[in-house]
């Protein structure tokens, strides 16, 4: 990920924190698809396994907080090495909540087997915005594994489609909860999953944002797209 340096035992270190950082990245991406696939199936198993794989998670993050403490304590970096491993450290902190979401829709997956709600909510339709927004991390973390910035600003325009899927759907539970009064309670957990999907899209958007802050040395975080675009030019 980093450019060269004269110690190439620096550029070691970088690498191996910045692999770690993707294997987390791995992890979170196979708990969402975990996560999903207990809901379409309404497999309590799957959900437990989700839950289950929050330690691991959350362990990997302490992991490399560590080894970024060290560097930083080893190697007192400056500049764009420092705006680096304190992005590295940013993207971790975005991929331990993403874990948090999917280990909630695991949790919400578990509440509505619990209630033995009829399989009639429209809670397949949660797949598409899934997938956008599992597919979106994943834009993200190669993009920042090769500092790109211009995927970084497709993501930044792409977590608003995520948002449009989210208010359609929270549109379409209204009216499941309208015409039968019994399906409130179910429809409300599939609310929380739903907006632990559009939450993961806003996560994917943050790492986005660190790339160019690591590149560019600018943090675009809440200015507009025309401002982004123009501090790329």
């Amino acid at each position: 990920m980093p450019d060269k340096h004269l110690s190439t035992q620096f550029d070691s270190e970088l690498n191996h924190v910045s692999s770690l950082v993707m294997e987390l990245g791995g992890l979170v991406e196979s708990q969402i698809r975990q996560a999903i696939y207990a809901l379409s199936q309404f497999s309590e198993a799957v959900a437990n396994q989700v839950i289950e794989g929050e330690a691991r998670v959350n362990a990997m993050e302490v992991e490399i907080d560590r080894e970024l403490t060290s560097i930083i304590g080893r190697r007192q970096p400056t500049a764009r090495d420092l705006r680096l491993l304190m992005a590295i450290s940013k993207t971790t902190a975005n991929l331990e909540r993403v874990g948090d979401e999917a280990e909630k829709m695991a949790r919400m997956v578990k509440s509505i087997i619990d209630d033995g709600t009829p399989r009639t909510l429209p809670a397949s339709e949660l797949r598409v915005a899934t997938e956008m927004a599992s597919g979106l991390l994943r834009k993200a973390l190669d993009a920042f594994a090769r500092l790109d910035t211009a995927t970084a600003v497709t993501i930044l325009k792409e977590d608003n489609l995520i948002d449009q899927e989210f208010d359609g759907f929270v549109r379409k539970l209204i009216t499941y909860m309208m015409e039968d009064p019994r399906t409130i309670s179910a429809s409300l957990d599939l609310l929380f999953i739903a907006k632990a999907i559009e939450r993961i899209g806003d996560h994917a958007k943050n790492i986005a944002e660190l790339i160019i802050y690591i590149v560019k040395g600018a943090d675009v975080r809440h200015i507009s797209m025309d401002k982004i675009e123009e501090t790329l030019r």
